[in-house]
């Protein structure tokens, strides 16, 4: 209420003001035109021009927006058809999750054009085309994404690299993430599909030297990265064996292995073969001799009872162990075995007996028939051949045998 008394009272000063300029400013406008002429007062006729004025900036105006209605139809038109695109790629986003792969790529592939994310419409519809099966169409899709966006190749390569693992074309994948790897050394989704190819085609390297990012960006557990490093070393380890000339190269892969497994029975193990196939027995009876100090396996020695190195050493070490475990079945027979080696006759016979009473093994008994059987006693060897005839009888799988069939 105050404020239109104050717009009335202000709106009186001001008709005031001009009633009093109006008298105190006396003039006349005369406008002749030929022999025509037009007179009026002064303030009439500045009323008059103001008024003119406003309808000629009204009608430019009006004949501006009359000059450009296709204009605007077309902005009207291109809103319109962005938002029908935007519906259809929701729909489409819809059906892809909820699996009704051939509505979503119709949906996703009509709303491309107009849409404001191509690359997510052909993107989507790709996988929409692939998992019906449709991989030609698939391919088509990713061709046209790539041309819709500028600086999709990333976003391109990644799908289609999981397109092609899961079509099993794991030497294309391959080719493709080793590309991106190029460009995003550290990218967790190229490093996680990276690792799944080169499982794929058993690249047991590839994973060896993947293995550090994917770790350090928390790609796999610890029980998974353990698991993966060691059967990536064993693998190779085995490669590496199967050419005794290239020593070099299994050792190298010794040297690169993580302290965590230096002690894996069974990389000690691969290595210690790899090693004797390689002419070099001394490094691996070092090896063994460090790791059964530091893990106490019975594999390990009875491999150590097999070296061809020197014997009266090993003897020696072996004997050492036998004071804190005097009642190893397996340490026992590797004396035995180093103690034939030294030509002990009867310290091997005593060992081999310690061992079959601790627990008799057809190994054991075969060892000693052979004993005895150099030795000249043929009673004992006869007998000690047919205890491990039994024992390895026992291991035998139960199977049919002609016995059974006699009436």
């Amino acid at each position: 209420m105050r404020k239109l008394i104050l717009i009335i009272v202000l709106g009186l000063a001001i008709g005031a003001l001009f009633g009093q300029l109006m008298q105190s400013v006396p003039g006349y406008w005369l406008v002749r035109v030929g022999d025509t002429s037009f007179q009026t007062s002064f303030w009439f006729g500045l009323v008059l021009l103001l008024a003119l004025f406003f309808l000629l900036h009204f009608l430019l105006r009006l004949l501006m927006r009359l000059r450009r209605p296709v204009s605007r139809l077309k902005i009207w038109n291109s809103r319109n058809r962005n938002r029908n695109a935007m519906r259809r790629t929701v729909r489409g986003l819809v059906a892809l999750a909820e699996g009704r792969w051939k509505r979503a790529e119709k949906a996703l592939t009509r709303a491309a054009d107009d849409s404001s994310t191509p690359l997510v419409n052909y993107l989507s519809a790709a996988l929409a085309a692939h998992y019906q099966g449709r991989y030609d169409q698939a391919d088509v899709l990713l061709k046209r994404a790539h041309y819709s966006t500028e600086g999709a190749d990333t976003a391109v390569g990644m799908v289609q690299a999981q397109l092609m693992l899961d079509r099993q074309q794991f030497e294309e994948a391959l080719a493709t993430l080793t590309r991106l790897e190029r460009q995003l050394p550290e990218h967790p989704q190229v490093l996680k599909l990276l690792k799944q190819a080169y499982l794929s085609v058993n690249d047991w390297d590839g994973i060896r030297r993947l293995m550090p990012r994917l770790t350090r960006h928390q790609l796999v557990t610890q029980e998974e990265r353990h698991e993966l490093e060691k059967r990536a070393y064993q693998e190779l380890l085995v490669q590496a064996a199967r050419n005794p000339s290239d020593i070099e190269r299994v050792r190298s892969l010794w040297a690169d292995i993580p302290d965590y497994l230096r002690n894996d029975i069974d990389l000690v193990g691969l290595y210690t073969e790899a090693l004797v196939r390689g002419n070099e027995e001394g490094l691996a009876e070092r090896l063994l001799r460090h790791t059964l100090k530091e893990r106490w396996d019975s594999r390990l020695v009875l491999r150590y009872g097999l070296l061809n190195v020197d014997a009266g050493r090993q003897l020696a070490y072996a004997e050492k162990w036998l004071q804190e475990r005097p009642n190893d079945p397996d340490l026992l027979l590797t004396l035995g075995r180093l103690s034939l080696r030294n030509a002990y006759w009867g310290k091997a016979q005593e060992y081999f007996e310690a061992s079959q009473r601790q627990r008799p093994s057809g190994v054991v008994c075969a060892e000693l028939a052979r004993l005895f059987a150099n030795l000249g006693e043929h009673n004992k060897s006869q007998l000690y051949y047919r205890q491990s005839v039994e024992l390895l009888d026992r291991s035998l799988p139960a199977l049919p045998q002609p016995s059974d069939h006699n009436p």
